[in-house]
């Protein structure tokens, strides 16, 4: 179910990043994502919370999922020169905090869209 979901979810990303090309402010790509998705009838939730657990102490220290897309996939988005392990390491964090098993890291700041894709899977 994921890996359907995750080439519909691209589609709709390259979708976006032809209407708007490279060079935009992060927040742009992910409303206009957001934007297609729910046209598209995805469930698809924006900013959502993710507490870390700690010894059985749930803090709420700011963690937030761009978007999740049918409880099932994780949607990082950036505009950045380049993508560092860092950006993968908080979509693995994200993919741990939540028990989702795949990750998109998606880098609009390209040339060509795929080529700013990341796919992450977390091994549960």
């Amino acid at each position: 179910m994921e890996n359907e979901l995750s080439t519909k979810i691209i589609g709709l990303a390259i979708k976006v990043h032809t209407q708007l090309g490279p060079g935009l402010l992060e927040s742009s790509y992910k409303e206009c994502l957001y934007y297609e998705l729910i046209k598209n009838e995805f469930f698809c939730e924006k900013e959502v919370a993710l507490p870390l657990i700690y010894e059985e102490v749930k803090l709420d220290i700011g963690y937030r999922i761009d978007l999740f897309v049918m409880k099932k996939v994780i949607i990082e988005v950036k505009s950045v020169e380049a993508l560092t392990d860092v950006h993968t390491a908080q979509v693995l964090t994200y993919l741990k905090l939540s028990d989702c098993k795949l990750g998109l890291l998606i880098n609009f700041n390209v040339a060509r869209l795929k080529n700013g894709i990341k796919r992450i899977v977390n091994n549960l």
